[in-house]
């Protein structure tokens, strides 16, 4: 009985520390840009393609940290974040509108 009480109690010291550390979360995403955004110069991706080329030139035009692409069925929240540009896209993946919010 004292060996399988041994053998459990190493079998937990071992183990202890592997699933404590399945528990670290990850470091979130790398925020990118002056972190405020300023979407006053944006008007020219209205009816534009959602494409990557786009967006990459919206984050780097408005400054933003954060670039939230949002389509038809795209659930959003109300909170507003300083850091972050939402681009509003049609069905076809058109702009529709590009917000700081």
């Amino acid at each position: 009985m004292t060996r399988f009480r041994s053998a459990g109690f190493a079998l937990a010291t071992v183990a202890t520390p592997m699933l404590l550390a399945a528990c670290v979360s990850t470091p979130g995403p790398e925020v990118k840009g002056t972190g405020r955004c300023d979407a006053s110069q944006l008007g020219w991706a209205i009816g534009q393609p959602g494409n990557e080329e786009n967006m990459r030139r919206l984050s780097r035009e408005s400054g933003a940290g954060l670039v939230n692409p949002i389509g038809p069925t795209t659930i959003t929240t109300k909170d507003i974040r300083p850091d972050r540009l939402r681009v509003y896209m049609d069905k076809d993946n058109i702009i529709t509108a590009a917000r700081c919010e």
